[in-house]
């Protein structure tokens, strides 16, 4: 059997996750990731090269006989990466984990995937789209919902572009700001919708366009302080399995949310073939969409691709294949979490590289690398959000404990987590 050359795009604790996973393949993977973090680097061959320069990956994959690219996070995806190798002749017999521009859409823009789902009658809340021009019209739909009122900029803002605020006044003036551009050209237009009340957890398929994959499911953790206080971050920590996702709840995520966007994709010509991250609230056990992402999320990553016990190359050779139907999906039945360990003062300012210490004496759980960099031989802090401390256990307190055990023997200046992580699945595991 030939050793198989992939191609990883990130740089974050997801491709550090999709690495470590597919270097447990029985098959023979050589596996590149560009640019990569010192944990890939742990696991596969780091290049320094950067996911938006695409003629770079075309280099890349040229030079090394590249035959499978997975694209991790979504900037890449919506700029077009897979129509650029999908396109050129030279680049044609490569396969590409992620969608086209035309699919990656469902993230690219909230107006698009609020109309796609309206579309396909897929349950969310009831919304407009508002730009500058009309203003007046945005206050007017504004007075006919209930507070809270959530605005959403339209284009990708780096997980920061949504805004929950109480007060009808203050969230006009935000609407004003984000369409002065606030986010950018991602607020040139908002999206304002009825606040759904209820509990959030993540679902996540895996699709070749035709058939899917039900991966499993996860909650995140966002804000920064705990019991879900403060600022927005890119995620504190995750939980898989998700207690209140109960078989009933799942069936009816996947009749009446996932298959009528893999079949609504289809009729609307659009090939899709990738990762769908599906952000659902539980409204009195009922599931509505709140967004649509293109690609596996973070954290959510680290505690999902942990529970799979299957070879993960074998699903991403389903979608390249277009034979996804026949692949097996095995899900290991233990829990699964992950604590973030985050900068001080994030998610606003932080200063970087501060040396981390103790990693290497961590034995009962799995250090993600999420914003490291190594500097005259040390590990030392890059980004806002460190590492993710992830671990497996019969419960999810089992699971907690261990991670955050493990933490306890790390240390960079400044470091901050939460210590309530799951806090508010404890009442459906009673």
């Amino acid at each position: 059997m030939t050793d198989m050359n992939i191609l990883i795009l990130g740089s974050g604790g997801r491709e550090h996750a999709i690495t470590w996973k597919l270097a447990q393949s029985k098959r023979a993977l050589n596996i590149y990731v560009a640019p990569g973090n010192p944990g890939t680097a742990s696991c596969a061959i780091n290049l320094p090269v950067d996911p938006l320069d695409f003629q770079a990956i075309r280099s890349v994959v040229l030079t090394y006989n590249i035959s499978m690219v997975v694209v991790g996070p979504e900037v890449p995806l919506a700029e077009g990466i897979t129509d650029f190798i999908e396109d050129d002749s030279a680049l044609a017999s490569v396969a590409v984990i992620g969608p086209r521009r035309s699919g990656a859409m469902l993230e690219g823009s909230k107006d698009f995937a609020k109309g796609f789902m309206k579309r396909h009658g897929i349950p969310t809340a009831a919304y407009e789209t508002f730009t500058a021009g009309n203003i007046d019209e945005a206050a007017r739909f504004m007075r006919t919902l209930t507070p809270p009122y959530v605005l959403k900029a339209d284009g990708l803002a780096a997980g920061k572009g949504v805004l929950i605020i109480d007060e009808f006044d203050e969230a006009l003036e935000e609407l004003k700001a984000m369409l002065r551009g606030r986010f950018g050209a991602a607020g040139n237009r908002v999206v304002i919708e009825q606040y759904l009340k209820g509990i959030e957890m993540s679902a996540f398929i895996i699709t070749d366009g035709i058939s899917f994959r039900v991966l499993p499911e996860a909650k995140d953790y966002k804000r920064i302080g705990e019991g879900d206080t403060g600022k927005n971050t890119g995620g504190m920590g995750a939980v898989s399995p998700v207690p209140f996702a109960t078989p009933a709840f799942s069936a009816k995520v996947e009749e009446r949310i996932i298959r009528p966007t893999v079949d609504g994709l289809r009729a609307e010509g659009i090939d899709y073939r990738g990762f769908i991250f599906f952000g659902l609230m539980n409204v009195d056990g009922d599931p509505f969409v709140i967004e649509y992402n293109a690609r596996l999320g973070d954290p959510e990553s680290e505690v999902i691709l942990p529970r799979i016990e299957s070879d993960l190359f074998d699903l991403l050779e389903g979608v390249a294949a277009r034979d996804l139907g026949n692949r097996t999906l095995v899900t290991s039945p233990d829990t699964a979490v992950t604590v973030m360990m985050v900068s001080g003062g994030y998610p606003d300012s932080y200063r970087k590289g501060f040396p981390v210490s103790g990693t290497d004496r961590v034995t009962e759980s799995i250090l993600f690398h999420a914003g490291t960099h190594v500097t005259d031989g040390h590990l030392v802090t890059s980004g806002g959000r460190v590492l993710a401390v992830t671990s497996r256990g019969a419960t999810m307190q089992e699971a907690l404990d261990k991670s955050y055990r493990s933490i306890s023997g790390i240390f960079f200046e400044g470091m901050n987590i939460r210590r309530d992580i799951g806090f508010d699945l404890k009442a459906w595991l009673k």
